[in-house]
Order: C-alpha cells, then structure tokens, then sequence
C-alpha cells in the first residue's frame, strides 16, 4: 500500500523517479525508491518525512491504507496523447477523491450512492434515444425545462463527486468510477481548470451522459450520442422553440448571445442544437459554422467571446468547514485536506467573503 501510495503521490507531482532523488536531496537513489514503489523494499523514516515534503502530501496519506482504483476511464482519440499526463491525472483525481470520501466519513454521509434512476443506464442504439434519456432524467431530478442555473452544484447534489485538475492537453472531462474493497463504486466526473463556463458545462453534461447512457461496442457513436445528451440536457427542445420559434432561417448575433447567457452554452452548441431539432435550416446552419470558423469561435484557447464564468465545486470546500465547526476535524486536519495552512483556514473562517478586510 505504500508503494502504491508514494508512486500515485509522484505521478500527481509529474516527477520522474531520478527528479524525485534530486528534490529529496539524493538522500536515496531513485533505484531506492523504485523499489519502495514496488514494496520491496522500506523507506526509513527519515527518508519517509522527505518524501512527504517533496511530494507535497501528509505522512497520514503516505502510510494510510485505504486502497482505491480508478475504473471506467477511457482517455478518448483527440484527448491526452501522453501516458505520463494520463498517469498524472488519475493519481491526482484519486488522490482529491480520497479526501472528498475522509470528510464525508468523518461526518457519516453516504459517499456511494448517487440518485440515479431505476431505468438507467438507458440504452442507446440511436440517437433519439440519448435525446429521451436527457428528457427522463430531468423528469426524475425534477427539473422541469428551465435552463439549469449552476451545472456543478446540480450534479454534486445528486451524489456525483466533480473534481478538478490541472491539465495541459486536451481533456476537458471525464467520467469514472472509483471502486475500494469491500464497498460500492464512487461514480466522480474529473475536470480540467480554467475551462470558460460554456465549455464547463458541455463537458459536464456531456460525461454525465457517458455515466448514464448504456453504449456497447461503438465509440462513434458514444461520443455523438454524449453529445446529443448533453444539448438536450442544457437546452430541453420545448424551451428552444419558445425562446427561439420551429423554423428559422436566419437569426443575429445579438439573439444568439442572449440565448448563451441564457442557457449558459457557447452559441456554437446552441446552433447545433437548433439543427438538430430543425430549427435552423440546413442553409443557416452552414452559413453560421463557417461563421464561427473565420471567426476563430472553433479554435482554442478562446474559442467564442463573452465568455461565461466557470463554475466552481464548493461541496467538499463546504463538508471541511462544517467538520471543523462540528468539531470533528481538527484545525491541522482540514487544512491538510483543504490544501492550504491553518492561517489561510482561520482568515477564512473569521472572515467574511467579501468584507474587503480578507483583500
């Protein structure tokens, strides 16, 4: 369990073994700590306390023993090319999970269950199904058709774990499942930060359709039917031709961008959704993507202008502070799980959010 534990920690810490000898110092080599990785061999205590610094996380991490794996990941085509950002990013998911499931035990909340209905996964073997899985989960959710004002805080309440990680390829999100012995799979959503907040959502939507879609065997169709999820999720068709009308064959930029801040997605899914219900006209659907096209809306890191803000997970940040105002952490063990100093953690209990005397 320790060597799995301080090899998570290096690969969070995108350190290769030789980089990791020289940030503890050469004090062992980085054959040595081959070897505690591969749990043949005991680092000394001292040696343990230098890992610890260099990695950046606790010695109750290092030695602790609750195992977890990361299943259902799949790094599709166009997202990370790199083995070693693929390993960087699950150990670091799970290491932000594993303090997510500490507070929520500390605290006696079921960390497993996820308010998913008796129907799902729902099948897909054409895409109008993913449009009436989209339909009956915001059925059962109880959401009626209004835009969904704060994506993040919805699917965090319905017992989705969301974290968020640092990434410099192409992922913006993915679905997963962490499963630990003896206990039922964690279903999470990793995402990358500083995303703009269209694109957050759409992703988010997006990997909620892969957990909750059923899809055997075809990652074409996969993706497109994650994709037609996600439009129908964040933009019901009923809302769509009310605020926009069944048949259109043009429309201004003005409208469009109202219509983001409206259903806070990019007008380039907004234009897809309105093809895909007919709404747009074949002729306006091309004329507006090679629109978006001259324009660079298609080409990152910007992509579209008036970007929305991301939207941030607070519920672990929240279940830290009530722990520690129940008095069941200690000031030392939720600022270790909130990643920052027991100074940082007493300003922000004792001040205000916004009072200007933090600032």
């Amino acid at each position: 369990m320790l060597g799995q534990r301080i090899r998570l920690a290096r690969s969070a810490a995108g350190l290769s073994l030789r980089a990791l000898e020289a940030r503890i110092g050469n004090r062992v080599s980085a054959q040595a700590i081959g070897k505690y990785e591969r749990n043949e061999d005991v680092p000394s205590s001292g040696v343990l306390v230098a890992l610890s610094d260099a990695l950046g996380v606790s010695l109750d991490y290092l030695v602790g023993e609750q195992e977890m794996v990361l299943e259902g990941v799949e790094f599709r085509k166009k997202q990370i090319s790199s083995k070693k950002e693929q390993s960087q990013i699950v150990a670091w998911a799970l290491h932000l999970i594993e303090r997510y499931l500490t507070v929520e035990e500390i605290l006696g909340l079921p960390s497993a269950q996820w308010d998913q209905p008796r129907e799902a996964p729902y099948p897909v073997r054409e895409l109008g199904d993913a449009e009436r899985a989209a339909r009956s989960l915001r059925e059962y959710w109880d959401l009626g058709i209004d835009p969904i004002p704060n994506l993040v805080d919805l699917i965090e309440d319905r017992g989705i774990k969301i974290v968020v990680v640092d990434s410099v390829e192409n992922i913006d999100a993915l679905a997963a499942s962490v499963r630990r012995p003896g206990k039922s799979p964690v279903r999470m959503i990793v995402l990358r930060r500083g995303l703009h907040g269209e694109r957050q959502r759409f992703s988010l939507a997006h990997e909620l359709g892969h957990i909750i879609l059923e899809i055997s065997g075809d990652e074409k169709l996969s993706e497109k039917a994650a994709h037609r999820f996600a439009g129908a999720f964040l933009m019901p068709a009923e809302v769509l031709w009310s605020k926009v009308g069944k048949h259109r064959s043009s429309i201004g930029w003005s409208e469009l961008f109202a219509l983001k801040d409206l259903f806070g997605a990019s007008v380039q899914a907004i234009a897809y959704r309105c093809a895909d219900l007919g709404i747009f006209s074949a002729a306006l659907s091309q004329r507006l993507f090679r629109e978006f096209s001259r324009l660079g809306f298609r080409t990152p890191p910007d992509y579209e202008p008036n970007h929305l803000k991301e939207e941030e997970p607070r519920r672990f940040e929240r279940l830290c502070y009530r722990a520690l105002a129940e008095g069941a952490l200690s000031e030392a063990k939720a600022a270790e799980l909130l990643g920052i100093t027991v100074i940082e953690l007493n300003r922000r209990m004792e001040e205000p959010v916004g009072s200007g005397v933090a600032e």
